[in-house]
């Protein structure tokens, strides 16, 4: 992964102007199975630098409801699934506070990866919009699964009429 963490942390202001939209993710891992087929999606997506991941961890959910960040080596023993390449991904952007809330999310004997990137492509647009003094104030994500059943109830109007 050639763009791992590198600016937030030590970025001057002119940097974070030309940083693109920030989002995170929280993606859960029922009963801690993690098979890694979204991660080498992942790796191609920030070669491609479309995205650039700023934190990345990993966090379990004990049986006792305890949540824990978890070390890469300690993910999984099976020695199929490799994970080194996230290795020095944790800038420590996410903290305890983040760690505590993705546990919320989790079931106990889940694990989740928490994972805060750039959409790198969005950059140009975002520094521009900024440069013009635009400002943000709404953002959002539709769920497929909303947009799927807009798409089901709008073809059942049209062959209804």
């Amino acid at each position: 992964m050639s763009n791992a963490p590198d600016a937030p942390g030590g970025a001057d202001e002119s940097e974070l102007v030309d940083l693109g939209p920030i989002d995170f993710l929280v993606i859960a891992f029922p009963g801690s199975h993690l098979r890694g087929e979204g991660l080498p999606l992942l790796v191609d997506l920030v070669d491609r630098d479309i995205v650039r991941i700023l934190d990345l961890i990993f966090v379990r959910k004990d049986e006792d409801g305890t949540v824990t960040a978890v070390e890469l080596a300690d993910v999984t023993g099976d020695g199929v699934l490799d994970l080194t390449v996230f290795e020095g991904a944790s800038s420590g952007l996410l903290g305890d506070a983040d760690i505590s809330e993705a546990g919320l999310l989790l079931e106990p004997g889940d694990s989740a990866v928490v994972l805060l990137y750039e959409n790198r492509w969005a950059a140009p647009l975002a520094a521009a919009l900024r440069r013009a003094d635009a400002r943000m104030v709404a953002s959002g994500r539709v769920p497929v699964q909303d947009l799927l059943e807009v798409l089901d109830a709008l073809e059942e109007l049209d062959a209804a009429g």
